[in-house]
């Protein structure tokens, strides 16, 4: 089968490359072509970081789990790591992990063969600039986190690095715009097909990528050289569209769930064991704390992806393991990714691949369309420069080196002081801070908004907290379209209160700066409150259910639904 020919389409854009796809790869690749001068073109059919990007563990890390039996994408993600580390340090913070050795009959030999693993990784740590591991005794481990509890022989300490994803995304595709690329969200292809009328054959290949927005329902048409699916869970389906042979680009989706709780229960990452004997842990991200993750097959909708009670149950007794204190946290939160890992009938979900592969589908009849199948978010900007060097030499004939390591991404210039900028802008030292990790140096755009505008220092989300100033700044530079995407840009909402106190004031604002009308900024509200609702009813007990059903009557009585 072959993506179907048709006629030129009048009135469309010309670009060299369309991106489908606005995940880590997808926006990673049109960074990449587009610092080396092609003009390139990105669709997602939701939001920047929807799928498996802004719902991962939220970890650039070493991939010490691979070393045994895939060492060189231990050796990839450590590299990444420290090239990431460099273009976006702002985004970027470490985090210590412990991993206590339980008493069992085989718990010394155990110790002991953990400690020469880790002595192994000990090799890659400089690439990704951690520090080497640390064999502990029970009393040290008591010390360092008084909260573990019951017979430990002795542990382990390393260090990864965390990061927020959906940042991570989002600076990427503004790196893209500010080197000629078009972003589209919430923006649907509905078809791919080759046109040859009024080509000539030097040019090649030139595609014809039609889409709709879902939120105006305008339709886009492009017409492009080169087409990459970069969609991760969804490649299958993006093949479809193109008449390409599925089988080419199967992945084997694999469900991961997290539970938030609403504060740092403790300063490390603490490894633990399930009742199955998958690896499990518990970690303080940034405001919060983040118990992850489940690994397990998934045949469901893959837009609309949520925890259940049982996965939660699941994570929690695993924790509690180890750490029991786990159960008196208060659960605000779960969230859900599917991740696009390669396929393979047969082992467990755990054991699958993390590698990736491009697929050049030349051989299917449609040369100049590839598709980027498997990765993680740690080794995104290797995968992204493989398939970039791809393109860019078989078809532009391009020898412009890739600089994506090296350049910084959008505000990683350097990482503003957030206490002279509290004092400056009359701010409180913890938004500061907070609009630092997001923008980096750009914070100082969103600052000096509130100094022309002084409303705008008012704080929209207590929680986090989010200045007024950011939410219209994400709306107006950032594509933010929805609440929705507001909080995944600023993460409004996401604190304790589950955005009871932000989210109806957010949507006011997002329909000001969209010039819409007051009931679609209520609208927008009301869906975010029963999304965020639902993501948490299922890590709730009785008590803190009946509360939750309270909030929400109350906060539809005032936002005016009946």
């Amino acid at each position: 089968m072959a993506i179907a020919e048709g006629p030129l389409p009048s009135g469309a854009d010309e670009y060299d490359v369309a991106i489908v796809g606005g995940g880590v790869n997808g926006t990673g690749v049109a960074r990449d072509l587009a610092l080396r001068g092609l003009k390139v073109v990105l669709f997602e059919r939701n939001d920047l970081a929807f799928g498996a990007s802004g719902n991962s563990s939220g970890m650039i890390h070493g991939g010490v789990r691979y070393l045994s039996s895939a060492p060189h994408v231990t050796e990839q993600s450590c590299r990444d790591s420290g090239y990431i580390q460099r273009i976006a340090p702002q985004l970027l913070f470490r985090m210590p992990f412990l991993m206590p050795v339980k008493s069992s009959r085989q718990a010394r030999v155990m110790f002991e063969l953990i400690d020469a693993y880790f002595r192994a990784y000990d090799d890659y740590q400089p690439l990704k600039h951690g520090k080497p591991h640390c064999r502990l005794d029970p009393g040290e481990l008591s010390r360092l986190e008084p909260g573990l509890r019951g017979s430990i022989v002795g542990g382990i300490t390393f260090d990864e690095w965390g990061i927020d994803g959906a940042r991570l995304c989002v600076l990427n595709a503004l790196d893209a715009i500010e080197h000629g690329g078009r972003v589209h969200v919430h923006s649907t292809v509905e078809s791919i097909s080759r046109a040859t009328g009024g080509e000539d054959a030097a040019e090649g290949a030139r595609y014809v990528v039609e889409a709709r927005d879902r939120i105006t329902y305008e339709r886009l048409r492009v017409r492009a050289r080169v087409v990459v699916n970069a969609t991760g869970a969804w490649s299958p389906i993006t093949a479809a569209l193109g008449a390409l042979p599925q089988e080419r680009v199967r992945v084997r989706p694999g469900k991961g769930i997290h539970v938030v709780v609403d504060r740092r229960v403790t300063n490390y990452g603490i490894v633990s064991e399930t009742i199955d004997g998958r690896q499990i842990f518990i970690y303080p991200w940034q405001n919060a704390s983040i118990l992850g993750t489940t690994d397990d097959d998934y045949y469901g909708d893959l837009d609309d992806v949520h925890a259940t009670s049982e996965e939660v149950r699941y994570l929690v007794q695993g924790v509690a393991r180890v750490f029991p204190s786990v159960r008196a946290a208060r659960a605000i939160g779960t969230y859900a990714g599917v991740r696009p890992t390669l396929y393979s009938y047969g082992p467990n979900e755990d054991a699958l691949s993390r590698e990736h592969e491009v697929v050049d589908h030349a051989a299917d009849g449609a040369p100049g369309v590839y598709s980027m199948i498997g990765g993680k978010l740690a080794s995104y900007r290797i995968f992204a420069q493989e398939l970039s060097d791809l393109v860019a030499v078989r078809e532009f004939d391009s020898t412009t080196p890739c600089s994506t390591h090296e350049r910084p991404l959008p505000g990683g210039e350097r990482v503003p002081d957030a206490i002279p900028l509290a004092e400056q802008y009359a701010v409180t030292p913890v938004a500061a801070r907070r609009l630092v990790y997001r923008h980096g140096a750009l914070a100082l755009r969103v600052l000096e908004r509130t100094a022309r505008r002084p409303v705008e220092h008012d704080v929209t989300c207590p929680c986090e907290p989010v200045l007024e100033a950011e939410v219209r700044h994400v709306v107006r530079e950032e594509m933010a379209r929805t609440v929705e995407d507001v909080s995944r840009r600023t993460r409004l909402g996401l604190g304790a209160c589950g955005g009871m106190r932000c989210a109806a004031r957010c949507g006011q604002i997002v329909a000001e700066e969209r010039g819409l009308a007051p009931r679609e900024g209520l609208t927008m509200a009301r869906e975010f409150l029963v999304k965020q609702g639902r993501s948490r009813i299922v890590a709730m007990g009785p008590a803190q259910a009946r509360q939750e059903a309270l909030a929400l009557a109350h906060m539809r009585a005032s936002m005016g639904e009946t």
